[in-house]
């Protein structure tokens, strides 16, 4: 495994509602032309030196975090006055072998939900309500069905955190996309805190669909088939971090993924006929 981690252009969250983007480091090696492969394993990406590493470095040090001492627990402070909060403080240093399979599995839903009066504000309050849709489940493995579609898993004061996350493209970086789109109180927690901490995100986690007892019990591969991919940079709405509403939301973003997260989409785009 090798980051990809380089020079990157933020981008600019207007208008969102509870929706963000990650901007991830690439698994290592091409992927051939048939489509994605998971990895042999549940690797992990990370960061491994160059200018990514250096500005990482610089941005720990403004805020006065010792890079070691975080890494060895330090994170584990939520004391207001050390929370990242404001729109630019996002850091997310990379801690390997933290998520590993028993502390995913372990992770909780957040249980925030958009209330009807957030809904419709946010449309004007003119839109009907949309018709319901039976729900279907997904055919396994998710790696041949819905590969882009995974689980954000993230740190909050009461423990780690899971919530669902799926690979969208970068109009910005056409065939060269770094965002993976999911809720916004999956990152930040608004008004009642700070930036959320060792963001990841884990395309087709639990690819064979199994239940708890199950999973727990399976190889790597199963749980994390294309690894676990740190997020690089975030930013979200001042709505969300001043008045941490249900309509509010964000962007992660980072240096380029490599064609793997485009070739996923493409994959996903011919499944179901998406242009």
């Amino acid at each position: 495994m090798r980051s990809l981690r380089g020079p990157w252009r933020p981008l600019l969250a207007a208008g969102l509602t509870t929706a963000l983007a990650l901007g991830l480091t690439a698994c290592d090696g091409d992927t051939p032309a048939g489509g994605p492969r998971p990895a042999a394993g549940g690797k992990e990406t990370g960061d491994h030196g160059g200018a990514g590493a250096e500005d990482l470095a610089g941005r720990l040090e403004e805020y006065g975090i010792d890079a070691d001492r975080w890494k060895e627990g330090a994170w584990k402070d939520w004391s207001r006055d050390d929370w990242l909060r404001e729109a630019g403080d996002f850091v997310n240093p990379v801690i390997k072998g933290l998520w590993k399979p028993g502390r995913m599995r372990d992770a909780e839903d957040p249980g925030r939900t958009v209330t009807t009066k957030d809904t419709a504000a946010g449309r004007g309050g003119s839109d009907p309500a949309p018709r319901a849709v039976p729900a279907e489940r997904e055919k396994t493995p998710y790696h041949d069905h819905a590969a882009p579609v995974g689980k954000v898993f993230f740190d909050a004061p009461t423990g780690p955190m899971v919530c669902s996350a799926t690979v969208v493209k970068d109009p910005r970086n056409p065939g060269r996309s770094n965002l993976v789109w999911t809720a916004g109180h999956c990152v930040h927690a608004g008004k009642e805190g700070g930036w959320y901490r060792n963001i990841a995100f884990v395309p087709s986690y639990n690819d064979l669909g199994k239940d708890a007892a199950g999973l727990a019990a399976a190889a790597p591969h199963e749980s994390a088939p294309y690894g676990i991919w740190w997020a690089d940079w975030a930013a979200t709405s001042n709505e969300w971090i001043g008045q941490g509403a249900g309509s509010g939301g964000g962007w992660l973003a980072g240096p380029q993924l490599g064609r793997q997260a485009e070739r996923l989409l493409d994959m996903m785009s011919r499944q179901y006929g998406g242009s």
